[in-house]
């Protein structure tokens, strides 16, 4: 994918900051002011949401205006610039993805092409917010999926093309192998090859199936089955860091996010309330 600092003109304040990515996805936040980007293009989609100030950028013949709360959608190969609407700057932070892995998502046919590039907040799924919210946490086979699957299903629903294809008929038994390989031991590092062996689906079908049969994705579901590890462990005395690896974590830190973001409380916190 392309260096943006290559694009970025010489003024004071300007920062870019990269998160964790996956294979043919990267995930940027970027601080600006000015003038500052000369015109270049992408080889990649763009999907960006900005954060604050106003951005400003001309695109397919006409200045554009993005503000905060926004997204702008770029098209591979289609020249933009980028400069601050006003003296405060802006800032954003945008997801760029192979267009090989949005096709995939769609299971062929041509590019979508969203000629509006300006899209209300209400008009993207929020999930796809959260991802860059959380662009500093990785991003394993299963959320590489899941991202590319969102991208893919905002350009197609943008570029007003056919609704997404349902799940299809759910292959049950098939699902539940794969629900039943991940709650059997949530810390086992399986791989979406391996799933898709274990169920006899490919992986975009894997990934929509799951979600329709069981309300959430594989990576959602493997999680809370580690954080049922952890608090199993806490109870019996387990210390907190020894529970996260134990659970397939990271590390403490890491547990500790999910666990916040599952329960609203600190692990600590929650083991306190149970001995109140």
């Amino acid at each position: 994918m392309d260096d943006l600092s290559e694009h970025l003109l010489p003024v004071p304040g300007q920062r870019l900051r990269f998160g964790r990515g996956a294979e043919g996805i990267e995930r940027l936040e970027a601080r600006l002011v000015g003038e500052a980007f000369a015109t270049h293009r992408h080889d990649t989609y763009a999907l960006g949401v900005t954060l604050s100030g106003v951005q400003t950028f001309r695109y397919r013949g006409e200045r554009r205006r993005c503000l905060p709360g926004e997204w702008h959608v770029l098209h591979p190969d289609e020249p933009h610039d980028g400069a601050a609407g006003t003296d405060d700057g802006f800032a954003y932070r945008i997801l760029y993805v192979d267009p090989f892995l949005v096709r995939e998502a769609l299971g062929g046919g041509p590019l979508p092409f969203v000629a509006d590039p300006i899209v209300a907040p209400s008009g993207m799924d929020p999930s796809l917010l959260a991802c860059l919210r959380r662009m500093d946490e990785p991003l394993d086979e299963f959320a590489r999926l899941e991202v590319a699957l969102l991208v893919a299903g905002a350009l197609r629903r943008h570029a007003g093309g056919p609704a997404q294809d349902g799940p299809g008929p759910l292959a049950v038994a098939a699902l539940a192998r794969v629900r039943e390989l991940i709650a059997a031991d949530p810390a086992a590092r399986l791989t979406v090859a391996e799933l898709e062996r274990a169920s006899g689906l490919d992986r975009w079908t894997l990934a929509r199936q799951f979600r329709a049969a069981y309300g959430t994705s594989p990576t959602r579901f493997r999680t809370m089955r580690r954080l049922d590890v952890v608090r199993r462990a806490l109870r019996h005395g387990t210390p907190l860091r020894e529970a996260a690896l134990e659970a397939g974590f990271a590390d403490q830190a890491h547990m500790t996010r999910m666990f916040k973001r599952a329960y609203g409380l600190t692990p600590g916190r929650w083991l306190a309330a149970l001995r109140l």
